[in-house]
């Protein structure tokens, strides 16, 4: 918070009283003017703490009427009433008097933008501008003289476009721009205009007089009236951006004009102002588009200008900004300079607030409290504001005050507060004793230090030092010292000067200096904490000396951040910690505004880190988050999304703990600066304001090891006003004036001292405040370690604490952790049994913040529950949240917005809860989205009743309707409820009110005509009670009662309605109406039928046979089936039996389970049996009524039955389910289907149905179709019939010899060779011997015997030389074999296995029985030569003649050893 500190002029003894005030643009120069009745007026100027500038005096024995500063130098133009304007130089003292050509007041006085024209303008209308040079001395005479007859009140120059940059455009035409280089040689290039070299001064301008009217003077001197408006212009303004016109009117009439190029004026638009016409208006520029009017209201306007589409302003919009202030009070705008100065003149003239208030963050909103408050004691006349320091002056009747902002001071220490409430005055708070002290000085304190014994405050030129006594302060010290900052360690004062800190004592002996070189600067700022003072140079150098022994001494070097901070201006702050390892920086940036980090100098370490509000980013890592389960570090992020985009304004480490580090940050762009200001405003709105936005308080742990570590973050309460300090357990902040609280009262009826001081626990010391210091160094160790995420060293370093406040803090701390294992301890320890049960309960909720979000719910940590439920998006609980906290409009919008499932029970619960309340009218509109009005809202308004039968009729609802026709019915008004049951169609109601009310014919009609049933029944038992039989069983009729009709019809012997009815009725009526029938002895046959039709079937069935009704026992037995009695269906089936229906009575059969009988009866009776009788007669495998054995048997009878009937397929089938394949063979073979034959085959894989199936090939025409050929051979393969193979074989020889070429018989024969040595018995080879004798008597040319002997030597070679010496044994075996060929084996399988003997003896056999031929045409020449080598044996006795030709058997072609499969396919394709 800011306090102005007031400073009277230094005013001299010829002045008068003040006149008139005038602030330069940019120095600290105040000029005032003066008049008094003795010696007349007189301009004076002042500088900002109100010293009157020497010789800066100008007097003239009559008034100044008009003051102007020149716009950028220290000239002042001052107009008088004679007509003479004077101009005086501040700087040189020099005084020059232009030509005097007016002859009355100077009513207008105004320098051009740069100063080279300065116009003045009298009452009687005379306008003369005068040429200055650049001393602001005048050229000469005027340059322009003009005279109006008008008198002129306001003038404005026309600014003109800048021009170009004549630097800038010569480097970028030496860079070779071309564009440059043309506008330099525009004459050459014969295009565009002059080049408009730096910025050119607005000659033009408009001046307005009280008629109304405005004139254009262009720089030629050329005047033209521009426009008329009706009324005194009361303000003049220029819109430059669009180049607009504002004129605006005492009777706050707003005119907007597009000035053209030449000074035309265009009307754009024509608006008034609201406003009080009484009170003179304060109208000013908020910014481009934006005016302040104040009109003596409590209402501050801003109508908008803003710019439209064309270069012109739309109409504004009418905006208000309202205070809340009610008393009696003249509000006087002041200015706009991003805040609004408002004086409050109360009805005591003498008594004066000035209030300085800041805009609200939006448009239309009322005003906060004031940023500052001034008392005055006087009346204040007028007040403006000015220069470049935030300068205040008010004039007043005698005297003009300077006010100059000055931040308030305020100092923490050691349980030491002091908070500055006034220029003067100080409160003083000692924690320690809990005593209160106001401190008021006789200086204009700038700064204040405090520590356990001292209170030490300065202005800048003399420090005094205080020391408490009792109730009250005494000075020990006091001395001059022109020091901007101080700072105090005990007995020691710390002053600064060029380059050097003076250590001084209480009463200002310097003791100690300590020294800095002129490379690191000037010392600028000063801050002790523990025993270290940190230092900061104005080169933004960084020292620390420690302080614990008798003389300071150096803890560190000199550090240049200037190195380490890229972009570095000034430091703003400089810190350090307990222990002196660490220093926090605050820095702006070489442009001026601020930095968004807040840096740490590891003095150990000799290393810079920081941490960027900004982004939320360190040096070295990201944002710092809360530290918990690995699966919630994006949720941290979440949560700490708040500190991003902020730029530190305040630090503090905590005077004991090393570690702690707290900061302030502000949000870098205020909100109202979005709407209102530009770049250049903002800035200076944060340096006035620096509470705009919402302030966050942030406390960081620090350490070597872990880095920087976010402890907490929370927003600063609206009544605090900064910072102040931290010391475990409390952070401590100074409150705004206003919002102090007064506590304690030194003696009654003195006045009280208010405490300007607020505590606030840190968030792990909440009820832990009065711990003492083993239980406070504990919890900050748990507060650290949860910091850092080690939850076990957390809870190790409390466990040994009873409190349940500390294990309440960890259950708290749980909630952040997501700990919930820990979170059970805590509670335990607590004894929050409720607590510890819901959380018990929330272990169901799979969501794991849900279950957190219960654990806050039971802490009352309501905010943390409720972001949890939003993170797992669990808006159902959520809801239930907000309902059981009463936070019903949040509820309803998270039920129409995520959890509709429950938006009826929600709009019920709030119903119901605003009905307790007592608002019946939102409760209704609730009951109505709930869809439960028709109960509750009659319910709700039974005692209004009137206003209940309003809402029925406007309803229109017909449940509503009914319910206040019972209503009405219950208050006996007959006639209205009448109405409503029609309304509401309540038929039945209806019927009853008027068979109530005697009206029965018309209760007659209605049931008639609408047909309800319950009303038909109501009138039917009323016909009843009146013994009307036939009208009651009609409407029993209509009402389907037709068990009460058949009562009456059975009473009443109506026989014939009786049976309508029965059949109209339920199956136990027509049973109730059969019995009767049948007890009565007639017409039986309607028994029969009731008792059918009823499905009492033994009964019908009973009766029909007793009565011989066999018409009946036809429709009966149509009806029955296999869920009918057995008996019956057999008693039936005999029926049909005698009758000579068969078909029907072995349905019958089949449905009472009685196969055999309806097997018979179909044998008997020739009756064909079809597919579905068959599957009825079936039973299934899982039957449980008959064995297997009893059902195998039923199906090979059926089966046998299709047989003789000739369905050889149905056969077929039930033979296979009864498991006897080859009788299904046989009956699908009679039936001649080849291709199910062939498949049958092929999936039963039996041998015997493998040979049928392939005899049954053989008997079709299996030489034409050679798929069947492929077959036969595959079956009786398959079956293992070789012999029959073999006649088939024979058979197809025989066909190929005769029919075909001879290499087809080959290859048929060849076919059989792996079947015939396909087993290895003695008794197979007879039968391979006979084979092979037939196949070669058959065929000798197409078969070579050898071939299977080949194949068996692969697989069995022992095998194969037995066989083949079996061979050799034969008589004939010339006639089947040749013998070579069989020797060869021998000889080539002995030479394999190394038996050369056996070889050679094989080889001589063969010699003997093949004299003629020649050995290597059936035994390789290398096996014979390796014989005879192996046994010694000369090869030429071996030797024999060429090989000649003998039989045909001898030069016989080679068959191929091995046949495979594929063979089968060659030889089809023969065929």
């Amino acid at each position: 918070m800011a306090v102005y500190f007031d400073h009277r002029i230094e005013v001299p003894d010829s002045v008068g009283s003040p006149l008139q005030i005038a602030w330069h643009r940019s120095c600290p120069l105040l000029a005032v003017a003066s008049v008094s009745t003795a010696v007349g007026g007189s301009v004076d100027i002042y500088q900002e703490q109100g010293e009157h500038v020497p010789n800066a005096q100008i007097e003239r024995s009559f008034q100044p009427t008009a003051l102007s500063w020149h716009p950028s130098k220290r000239i002042l133009a001052t107009g008088w009433e004679t007509g003479e304007v004077t101009i005086y130089s501040e700087q040189d003292g020099d005084h020059q008097t232009l030509p005097t050509i007016h002859t009355s007041e100077i009513t207008v006085l105004k320098w051009s933008t740069n100063g080279s024209r300065l116009v003045s303008a009298d009452k009687l209308g005379a306008l003369l501008v005068f040429r200055m040079d650049q001393r602001g001395r005048g050229q000469g005479p005027p340059l322009i003289r003009q005279e109006y007859g008008k008198h002129f009140t306001h003038c404005i120059f026309q600014p003109v476009p800048p021009g170009e940059d004549l630097a800038q455009l010569a480097k970028a035409a030496v860079s070779g721009d071309e564009k440059a280089l043309d506008m330099f040689n525009w004459k050459k290039a014969g295009k565009g205009a002059p080049l408009k070299v730096g910025p050119q001064d607005g000659l033009s301008f408009f001046i307005a007089a009280t008629d109304g009217t405005v004139h254009h003077v262009d720089e030629k001197g050329r005047s033209s009236q521009v426009l008329s408006v009706d009324g005194a212009v009361q303000k003049l303004m220029y819109m430059e951006e669009k180049g607009v016109l504002v004129v605006i009117t005492e009777t706050l009439m707003l005119s907007q004009y597009s000035i053209g190029f030449e000074g035309t004026a265009q009307e754009l638009m024509k608006v008034k102002l609201s406003g009080k016409m009484s009170h003179p208006a304060d109208i000013i520029w908020a910014e481009s588009g934006l005016l302040v009017t104040a009109t003596g209201e409590i209402v501050i306007r801003y109508p908008g200008l803003h710019a439209a589409g064309y270069q012109g302003l739309i109409s504004p919009s009418e905006n208000k900004c309202y205070f809340s202030f009610r008393a009696p009070c003249i509000f006087k705008l002041l200015t706009f300079h991003f805040v609004l100065f408002l004086m409050v003149q109360r009805s005591n003239p003498s008594y004066c607030v000035l209030y300085i208030f800041c805009w609200p963050s939006s448009l239309g909103q009322s005003f906060s409290a004031p940023h500052t408050t001034i008392k005055l004691c006087a009346c204040v006349c007028f007040v403006q504001w000015g220069s470049s320091k935030s300068l205040l002056a008010v004039n007043n009747i005698t005297c003009v005050l300077i006010l100059s902002e000055q931040v308030m001071s305020a100092h923490f220490n050691r349980q030491v507060a002091a908070v500055q409430l006034s220029p003067n005055q100080l409160n003083l708070t000692f924690f320690s004793t809990g005593a209160l002290h106001s401190l008021r000085t006789d200086m204009h304190i700038k700064g204040v230090c405090v520590t356990k014994e001292t209170v030490t405050v300065w202005n800048g030129k003399h420090v005094t030092v205080y020391e408490p006594s009792g109730a009250t302060l005494k000075i020990t010290g006091s001395f001059p010292c022109e020091s901007p900052v101080l700072a105090v360690h005990e007995e020691n004062i710390y002053t600064v000067e060029p380059h050097r800190v003076q250590v001084r004592t209480l009463q200002g002996t310097v003791k100690q200096l300590l020294v800095f070189s002129e490379s690191e600067g000037n010392p600028c700022l000063l801050q002790v904490c523990g025993n270290f003072l940190a230092v900061g140079t104005d080169l933004a150098h960084v020292k620390v000396f420690d302080l614990s022994r008798r003389e300071a001494k150096a803890h560190c070097n000199a550090k240049n951040m200037a190195e380490l901070i890229p972009k570095l201006g000034i430091f703003v702050s400089v810190m350090c910690n307990a222990n002196g390892s660490k220093v926090s920086i605050l820095v702006n940036m070489a442009d001026g505004t601020p930095d968004s980090k807040v840096y740490f100098y590891d003095i150990e370490m000799d290393t810079l880190s920081y941490f960027d509000f900004s982004s939320g980013q360190t040096n070295n890592s990201e944002l710092p988050v809360l530290q918990g389960e690995d699966s919630d570090k994006e949720k941290g992020h979440s949560e700490n999304k708040e500190l991003l985009g902020r730029y530190p304004i305040n630090q503090s480490w905590d005077q004991n703990e090393p570690r702690l580090f707290v900061c302030e940050a502000v949000l870098a762009v205020p909100s109202m600066g979005q709407q209102h200001s530009s770049s250049g405003k903002k800035k200076k709105m944060e340096s006035l304001d620096q509470t705009q936005g919402d302030v966050l308080v942030v406390s960081f742990f620090t350490t070597q090891e872990h880095g920087l570590l976010l402890q907490d973050s929370f927003l600063r309460l609206s009544a605090h006003e900064s910072l102040l300090g931290v010391e475990v357990p409390y952070y401590y902040f100074t409150k705004k004036s206003g919002e102090a609280e007064e506590e304690n009262e030194a003696a009654q009826g003195s006045p009280r001292i208010p405490q300007m001081v607020a505590r606030r626990a840190l968030r792990d010391f909440a009820g832990l405040e009065d711990c003492d210091k083993v239980t406070r160094e504990a919890m900050l160790n748990f507060s650290f370690y949860l910091t850092i995420g080690d939850m076990d060293e957390a809870f190790k370093s409390i466990k040994l604490i009873k409190s349940e406040a500390v294990w309440e803090n960890m259950a708290r701390m749980c909630v952040k952790t997501r700990r919930l294992d820990v979170a059970r301890v805590c509670l335990g320890n607590m004894g929050h049994a409720r607590g510890a049960k819901a959380l018990r309960e929330a272990e169901q909720e799979p969501e794991l913040d849900a279950r957190v979000a219960m654990l806050a719910v039971q802490l009352g940590m309501l905010e943390d529950a409720e972001r949890l439920y939003r993170n797992c998006q669990r808006y159902d609980l959520l809801n239930r949240f907000y309902q059981a906290s009463g936070q019903w409009q949040k509820a309803v919008e998270t039920a129409e917005m995520h959890d509709r499932v429950h938006l009826r029970s929600t709009y019920y619960n709030y119903a119901k809860h605003l009905e307790v309340t007592g608002d019946q009218n939102l409760a209704l509109s609730h009951y109505e989205k709930s869809d439960t009005h028709r109960f509750e809202v009659p319910r709700m308004l039974l005692e209004d009743v009137q206003a209940l039968e309003i809402y029925v009729n406007k309803m229109k609802d017909k449940t509503l309707w009914k319910w206040w026709a019972q209503y009405l019915e219950s208050q006996s008004d007959m006639e209205l409820a009448l109405k409503y049951y029609e309304l509401a169609q309540d038929y039945l109601s209806l019927v009853r009110v008027h068979c109530y009310l005697g009206n029965v014919h018309k209760a007659a009609e209605i049931a008639n005509e609408t047909g309800n049933r319950a009303a038909s029944y109501h009138l039917a038992r009323q016909y009843e009670s009146q013994e009307e039989i036939k009208q009651a069983i009609h409407f029993y009729t209509r009402a389907e009662a037709y068990n009460n009709a058949i009562r009456l019809c059975k009473e009443n012997s109506l026989d014939d309605q009786l049976m309508n009815l029965a059949l109209l009725s339920s199956p136990e009526d027509m049973m109730d109406a059969a019995r009767y029938y049948e007890e009565k002895g007639e017409q039986m046959d309607r028994a029969v039928m009731l008792y059918h039709k009823s499905g009492y079937f033994s009964k019908a069935l009973e009766l029909a046979f007793a009565t011989q009704q066999f018409g009946a026992l036809q429709l009966i037995a149509e009806e029955l089936d296999e869920k009918s009695d057995p008996a019956l269906l057999a008693r039936c089936s005999d029926f049909f039996i005698e009758h000579g229906q068969y078909v029907k009575a072995v349905e019958l059969l089949v449905a009472a389970k009685k196969y055999y009988e309806a097997l018979q009866l179909c044998l008997e009776q020739n009756l064909t049996i079809t597919e579905e009788m068959a599957e009825k007669m079936t039973v299934s495998k899982d039957s449980k009524e008959l064995s297997e054995e009893f059902r195998r048997e039923l199906l090979e009878r059926i089966a046998d039955c299709c047989m003789r009937q000739g369905n050889y397929h149905l056969a077929t089938k039930k033979y296979t389910q009864a498991g006897n394949k080859l009788k299904a063979m046989r009956a699908l073979l009679k039936s001649g289907d080849t291709e199910k034959i062939i498949f049958f085959a092929g999936v039963s894989r039996q041998k015997e149905i493998y040979i049928m199936a392939a005899n049954y090939l053989q008997s079709l025409d299996w030489r034409k179709e050679p798929e069947i050929m492929k077959n036969i051979i595959s079956f009786y393969t398959k079956g293992r019939a070789l012999e029959l193979l073999a006649g088939f074989y024979d058979a197809c020889a025989q066909v190929s010899e005769k029919k075909y070429k001879f290499t087809t018989c080959s290859s048929c024969l060849a076919c059989l060779s792996p079947c015939i040595f396909s087993s290895r018995g003695k008794t197979e080879l007879e039968l391979q011997f006979q084979l092979i004798k037939k196949i070669w008597n058959s065929a000798p040319d197409c078969f070579n015997p050898t071939i299977p002997i080949h194949r068996a030597y692969n697989e069995d070679p022992k095998e194969a030389i037995k066989q083949c010496e079996l061979l050799l044994e034969e008589a004939d075996l010339d006639h089947a074999v040749r013998v070579g060929d069989v020797y060869s084996i021998l000889v080539e399988h002995y030479s394999q296995q190394g038996n050369f003997q056996m070889a050679y003896r094989c080889l001589e056999e063969m010699r003997k029985k093949l004299p003629s031929v020649n050995l290597t045409y059936y035994v390789n020449q290398q096996t014979v030569e390796a014989i005879h080598q192996a046994l010694g044996i000369p090869l030429s006795r071996a030797t024999a003649p060429e090989r000649i030709r003998h039989n045909s058997i001898e030069d016989g072609e080679e068959v191929e050893e091995e046949v495979s499969e594929e063979t089968y396919s060659g030889a089809d394709n023969d065929y």
